[in-house]
């Protein structure tokens, strides 16, 4: 049985993944390549579900459920800005760019993990938070790096880095490669046809 790794998410404008691409150069010129792993500006998305290990035999089914999905959403758009961290700014494991999501968004995602749970995808054990990730901290970063990333980014300050107007939904293959992940389109369909 074949396997890949996938996700279902948007896409972000190119004049938002430039502001993005502005943020990132500015924290690694800061923070270095060293402790945090960034995430290469055309990798940036908004995921609204990580599947995980899929059989290639269930793309079908998951197909059908972004499209009807897609379907009945309406279009809709949000705005990116604000700097921040998971689990916390002064303890950052994840940094990242926040969303002001619409009521529309957050109902089109609870749609899709449903319907993703009821065949057989676990949920997400924490509640969905939009953000668009910009790197991840390094395992081997000691205390102190880790410090020192959590008061840079303390003392940092992104305003608003543009609106995306969510016009489609995709199906994304994530295939991991040792220079970081590849991502590439396997499904797309339109919001609100």
């Amino acid at each position: 049985m074949s396997v890949i790794r996938a996700f279902i998410a948007l896409d972000l404008p190119p004049e938002v993944q430039e502001n993005l691409a502005q943020v990132s150069a500015q924290l690694k010129e800061q923070l270095g390549e060293k402790s945090v792993r960034w995430v290469p500006v055309e990798n940036i998305h908004l995921t609204l579900k990580f599947l995980g290990d899929v059989s290639v035999n269930n793309l079908g089914v998951l197909k059908e459920i972004i499209a009807s999905e897609a379907a009945q959403a309406k279009p809709m758009e949000f705005s990116v800005g604000r700097l921040g961290a998971f689990p916390k700014i002064r303890r950052p494991r994840v940094i990242w760019v926040g969303i002001e999501a619409p009521p529309e968004l957050m109902a089109l995602q609870r749609s899709i993990e449903a319907r993703t749970t009821r065949v057989g995808y676990p949920p997400d054990e924490r509640e969905f938070s939009p953000h668009l990730t910009l790197g991840r901290v390094s395992r081997t970063a000691s205390p102190k790096d880790v410090s020192k990333i959590g008061e840079v980014l303390n003392a940092s300050s992104v305003g608003f880095l543009g609106a995306v107007r969510v016009r489609e939904i995709h199906l994304l293959k994530s295939d991991l490669q040792p220079s970081g992940a590849v991502y590439s389109k396997m499904f797309t369909t339109p919001i609100g046809e």
